[in-house]
């Protein structure tokens, strides 16, 4: 079986640009752990849309150029569905994932971020970046306004828990 290629180390952690939003945490779960809950949607379900917002759907074709369709659902009740493909696979270590295109790589009719999530031992546990990359500034301040640090944040601390319990 080939190697899977290696990436270096993502160092820091900040945008490099005006379309970038970053979330970095340390969290106290192996990084085996963090990363079932990425990559099993029985787990993914548990933690990913922020509480009390839930995810009554996902459907993971876990490899580069595999769907994913997930639904979260609101407090009211309301649902958005959410498709996209994975475009890189490092098991571990490193998922990349679009919503530019869907199943077949059929472009979407509105592409809004591709998603960078790194995992790396440290002590204490994992450190867990993600990166939301955005096609536009106005994409990325849309993002922004919508909670992404405090939506994303609740979840991290979410996917922390559930790491820990599944060891």
């Amino acid at each position: 079986m080939e190697e899977p290629l290696q990436h270096e180390p993502l160092q820091h952690e900040t945008p490099h640009d005006d379309r970038a939003l970053v979330l970095e945490r340390v969290l106290a779960a192996p990084r085996m752990a963090v990363w079932r809950c990425w990559s099993e949607p029985d787990l993914l379900k548990q933690w990913f849309a922020p509480a009390p917002w839930s995810v009554p759907e996902a459907e993971l074709d876990f490899r580069p150029g595999g769907e994913s369709r997930i639904v979260m659902r609101g407090p009211e009740g309301e649902q958005f569905p959410s498709r996209g493909v994975y475009l890189e696979i490092d098991p571990g270590r490193r998922l990349v994932f679009t919503d530019a295109f869907t199943a077949g790589w059929k472009p979407s009719e509105k592409p809004f971020f591709t998603g960078h999530l790194s995992f790396e031992d440290v002590p204490g546990g994992t450190r867990y970046v993600a990166r939301a990359l955005h096609w536009t500034e106005e994409d990325r301040a849309a993002h922004e306004a919508m909670g992404f640090h405090e939506g994303w944040g609740k979840c991290a601390g979410q996917l922390e828990k559930l790491a820990q319990r599944i060891r």
